[in-house]
């Protein structure tokens, strides 16, 4: 005689445990992505006050909402899920930081962003991640106005475990864990080299993956389905090339090369917004010619 699954009933049917388990695999990814920017945006607030002042935080989510429900319904005849717009409000609340205290490059980020997923399309795809491409605009548009945040979880580690940890089991479930990883990978053998090349402290060059601005980066810039090529290999290729731009301006930067010097704001948000694209357009291209 045998014994019946642990995670279901005698009767065949699912057990408590295995009913909330199917629930979490039934979730729409987006809805946890929802969940992982705003751990963020809570996390790094309460411990660091990295959002510096809650009006950005309204300015620009309230604009990315607004902005998305009428172009939706004005161009499509329906309003679409705001939570990519969501997202796109908290990420520009949490990176973008003016050198002074206005709120113009928060209203003027939060509406480019929305309106590129409408404009800079091709084949129906928008091109750039749309808070990617609003901040690369604002930080070369107006370079002595606008900064990217910096600055890292000081030398808390827990709350890098915690953000991490969220982060990595979310992307699992997104299916997009191989694109994260490939960047990291990358960037932690890209700033070894670089650390060979430039010297000085191998630390100082692998800090900033630590911090909120590479967090934000790795889970929902490089990541975004509607701007990654369709296969998961090519995902990995292009997110591997991201991560080789972005080390050529760092050390472009360490010698001072005159020709790159409005990248060196901000070489990741730049590099992928250089790569991203094109490998974009590239990609559906192709799938277009296999398709004819």
């Amino acid at each position: 005689m045998t014994t019946a699954p642990a995670q279901e009933t005698t009767s065949g049917s699912p057990s408590p445990v295995g009913k909330r388990r199917q629930g979490l695999r039934t979730i729409d990814p987006k809805y946890l992505i929802v969940l992982l920017i705003t751990l963020v945006l809570v996390v790094g607030e309460a411990r660091y006050s990295i959002l510096g002042g809650y009006e950005r935080l309204v300015t620009t989510l309230g604009l990315c909402l607004i902005t998305e429900a009428f172009l939706s319904w004005w161009l499509r005849g329906r309003v679409v899920n705001l939570a990519s717009a969501y997202i796109t409000g908290i990420s520009l609340a949490l990176l973008t930081k003016p050198q002074a205290n206005i709120l113009w490059p928060f209203a003027l980020g939060a509406f480019i962003a929305i309106v590129s997923k409408y404009v800079l399309v091709y084949r129906t795809r928008h091109l750039w991640n749309p808070s990617n491409f609003a901040i690369a605009y604002l930080v070369l548009a107006a370079p002595n106005s606008v900064a990217i945040l910096s600055h890292q979880w000081g030398n808390d580690l827990r709350i890098n475990l915690v953000i991490w940890a969220f982060g990595l089991i979310i992307a699992s479930r997104a299916r997009v864990l191989h694109v994260t990883l490939t960047y990291v990978a990358c960037f932690v053998v890209l700033a070894i080299v670089r650390n060979l090349i430039a010297g000085g402290p191998l630390l100082a060059e692998l800090a900033p993956i630590t911090g909120p601005m590479y967090q934000l980066f790795v889970f929902f810039m490089v990541t975004d389905p509607r701007t990654t090529v369709s296969t998961r290999r090519g995902r990995m290729i292009v997110v591997a090339i991201v991560a080789l731009v972005e080390s050529i301006i760092r050390i472009s930067g360490d010698f001072q090369l005159a020709l790159l010097r409005p990248f060196y704001v901000s070489p990741p948000i730049l590099a992928l917004a250089i790569v991203g694209p094109i490998a974009m357009w590239w990609d559906l291209q192709r799938t277009a010619k296999r398709a004819q």
